[in-house]
Formats: C-alpha cells, structure tokens, sequence
C-alpha cells in the first residue's frame, strides 16, 4: 500500500514541499513543475523517493497493524464482540488513536525526505552553501549536527497532524464505503469504489489538517540552516510575515496527490489483505 501511495504521488508531494517552504519562488504549480525540471531535470520531482518509500511503507505498516488493534480497543471501551463490525465514526476514532504510534516511525524518514525534496531551493535562498543531495549525506549531517534526536524535528506538528487528520482519513473512507456499499458487504466492493473512497479520505485528511503539515515542512526543512521555533512560534511568524494564505502554499499538488496517491493506497491494501487472508486460511 505504501508502495502504490509513493509511486503515483511522489512528484505532487515534491511540488507541495517545495511550494510550502518556498511560497515566493513559485507563482503556483505549473510554474513549480516547470522550474524544477529546467534547474533540475526529470529526477528532480523524485528526489527523496528512498525516505518516502522507506516512511510509507514503515508508516502504513505500523498504522494498519495498529488499526486492527485500535478497533479491538474501540470494541472494549464501547462494549461490543471482538467481531462485531464498528460504526464509521468508531472506526475513525480507531485510526486516529493508530496514527500517534505511525508517527513515531514516519518522522525521521519524512524528515529526510523533506530536506532531499528542497534542498536546491535552500542552496539558491543561501540559507546553506552547499547542500546535501543523497539520502546518506542528509543522515550523516542531522547526526553531527543535532544528534538522534535530529531526526525528531518537527514531531509536535507531526503528531498535530496526524491524529487528527487520520480521524477524518479513516472517517472519510470508511464513509465512502458504506455509501458504495449500500446495504452489502463493504468487502464486495470492486476496485473503483475502493479507489473513490481512499481518495475521498486522504482529500478529508488534507483537507483538514494543511496548515499543521505547512509548518512542519518549514521546521524539517529549515532546521538545516539553524535553530527553528517550534510550532507555535513557527505558525505565528508564518501568519504575521506572509499572511495566513502562506500556510495553505502547495495546496493544489497536495489535494491531486491525495486523490491519487490514497486511492492507491487503499487498493493496494485491500487486495494485498484479502490475498494474504486467502493464504492462511488455505493453510
């Protein structure tokens, strides 16, 4: 799932983050696709793809093994059967408490990653001389430079991000699918409503949490050039310098991505769970 999220979405992930930290560069996302390929080439839109995959796949890993056992934490508290199917909103509530563990893995990866994706339009601001242009080398500098705990730059505002944003990513696709469903078994559904309902729900999760992902952009990646204010401090200096449009710079690339990307996440993860269920009960 993780894998299919990354692929269809990488170059529309690029163009937000250089568009979040660097809102005066770009005019909007054509004039960002057009830039970077004439500065940078084609491996320009893919650049930090290794942390990406690394994050998606380690993150979506933990969220979805979470998932599961959130939704039996959900059963205890409300009182219900381990097999009784949860309503839309408990599922919601079970994917957000999921996210807080997610987060843990996602961080540093998204961190590198961050950083890879705009490191050229850090060299040509001069906030740093000379930049870091592979996954190892980024590593190696947050280590001498900050330490471990480097790599958790940025972790309040992911933490912000992420459980309330996962209430409304799962909220929404679990939505989506009892729409599509409409009195049948939500595991009948074919691939088309899959992909409209994990579209639905990462354009929900977006939607809601934009600016929270704005600032925590900007910390990773500027936390390069010196010491950040955290996320109060960083939110405020954003919204008196630049106005509160700056926290939602990079919005058109994000909520196409999440379209795409989410909607072959949850494809990729349905089938991938039913193959795999197939197996064991064949043993």
């Amino acid at each position: 799932g993780g894998t299919a999220c990354v692929a269809t979405g990488q170059p529309f992930d690029t163009a937000k983050v250089k568009m979040q930290t660097f809102p005066n560069m770009y005019k909007g996302l054509v004039d960002c696709f057009v830039k970077t390929y004439k500065q940078v080439g084609f491996r320009g839109f893919y650049k930090g793809t290794t942390p990406a995959l690394v994050a998606n796949i380690a993150e979506n890993s933990v969220l979805f093994m979470c998932y599961g056992f959130c939704q039996q934490i959900v059963r205890r508290i409300v009182g219900v059967d381990r097999k009784t199917k949860l309503s839309d909103l408990q599922n919601a509530a079970a994917g957000s408490f999921a996210s807080a563990f997610a987060t843990l893995v996602l961080c540093p990866t998204e961190l590198v990653k961050c950083r890879l994706q705009a490191m050229h339009e850090m060299q040509l601001s001069g906030k740093i001389i000379q930049g870091h242009n592979t996954v190892w080398s980024v590593v190696k500098g947050v280590i001498q430079k900050d330490g471990p705990l480097g790599f958790y730059r940025g972790l309040s505002s992911t933490l912000l991000r992420e459980v309330p944003g996962y209430f409304f990513f799962f909220g929404g696709y679990e939505l989506s699918r009892t729409f599509f469903a409409s009195g049948r078994s939500k595991d009948e559904l074919g691939p088309i409503p899959l992909l409209i309902s994990g579209g639905f729900g990462g354009s929900c999760l977006w939607i809601a949490v934009y600016p929270v992902d704005c600032v925590k952009s900007r910390i990773q990646v500027l936390s390069m050039a010196g010491k950040q204010a955290g996320f109060m401090g960083t939110f405020v200096t954003v919204v008196r310098t630049e106005g509160v449009l700056a926290l939602y710079s990079g919005l058109t690339p994000t909520m196409i991505r999440a379209f795409v990307a989410n909607g072959a996440l949850f494809l990729a993860y349905e089938y991938s769970r039913k193959l795999m269920m197939k197996q064991i009960e064949s043993y």
